[in-house]
């Protein structure tokens, strides 16, 4: 076994020490986190690296002693660091890694999303992030469980109809013509599109071709309730809490919002996709 593998069993230990302690079932402490139950079990057996943010919760869910909550964060955090390849992270599964997406937003009411190469994941259809799984599966050498990751990510989007949350999404027109799947799933993907823009408290916003930047347009990132980041390269996920971290893509995305196109300005820029997606031959 390696060392990290033991660090990650140990921390695990840890935590099943400290969930039996306070007299709580795996499905008694998801309920009160808001988890999968299969997130607890992955933790405990060390099939999944906790978070800082995972022990945080986890130690006040039990109502564990502070001291010893802050050394298993810095514990966590270690092991963060040392795995923070996407290659090593997908290894535990496409599914796994939805579902720890689902849990960060659980705990969100105020969404902004930049993806300059996809369509974002809360707006995808099955069969374009089917698509979308397979190429991630090859690349990263992921476990086969693209089934699974389909149903959570749809599962997912269940949070678009809570009007308790904003969401703010923006991505450049490209991203809209980019094939990563047959001409009928590609106009699929655009009629969800331009339902999702209906809705009461999402914005939906489209860089067109044409538009003069304001910046470059490289990594996708997520601000979470002003209070986290998520950015996102080639081989690696960075986690960003500090408050100027966060300020610094907070004005990254007001600048992209200037020069994109919202409201009915969107909906066209979607109609004309779909309409030169119409006159292209079927694959």
């Amino acid at each position: 076994m390696s060392g990290f593998q033991q660090s990650r069993l140990d921390l695990g230990s840890e935590l099943r020490r400290l969930r039996e302690e306070a007299h709580l079932s795996g499905k008694d402490l998801a309920e009160r986190l808001g988890w999968q139950p299969s997130k607890v079990s992955r933790i405990e057996n060390a099939r999944q690296t906790a978070t800082e943010d995972d022990v945080v919760t986890w130690g006040q869910a039990v109502g564990a002693d502070p001291d010893t909550v802050d050394g298993l964060i810095q514990r966590a955090r270690g092991l963060v660091e040392r795995q923070d390849s996407w290659r090593q992270r997908h290894k535990n599964g496409l599914a796994a890694l939805q579902e720890d997406v689902r849990d960060l937003e659980a705990r969100t009411r105020s969404f902004r999303a930049f993806e300059p190469g996809i369509v974002i994941g809360l707006l995808q259809t099955a069969e374009y992030a089917r698509n979308i799984f397979t190429r991630v599966r090859r690349v990263y050498e992921a476990t086969d469980d693209v089934d699974a990751a389909i149903r959570v990510r749809m599962q997912r989007q269940e949070i678009l109809y809570d009007p308790a949350r904003s969401f703010r999404f923006v991505l450049p027109e490209a991203v809209l013509r980019y094939r990563f799947a047959p001409l009928n799933v590609m106009r699929g993907q655009m009629d969800r599109l331009l339902a999702v823009t209906t809705l009461p408290n999402v914005e939906f916003g489209v860089i067109p071709t044409g538009a003069l930047l304001p910046t470059t347009l490289v990594n996708p990132f997520w601000i979470y309730n002003d209070a986290l980041v998520g950015v996102a390269t080639k081989t690696k996920e960075i986690l960003l809490r500090d408050p100027d971290d966060i300020a610094f893509y907070a004005r990254e995305f007001d600048d992209l919002c200037e020069v994109a196109a919202f409201g009915e300005d969107a909906r066209r820029v979607i109609v004309q996709v779909i309409d030169d997606y119409a006159r292209q031959s079927p694959d």
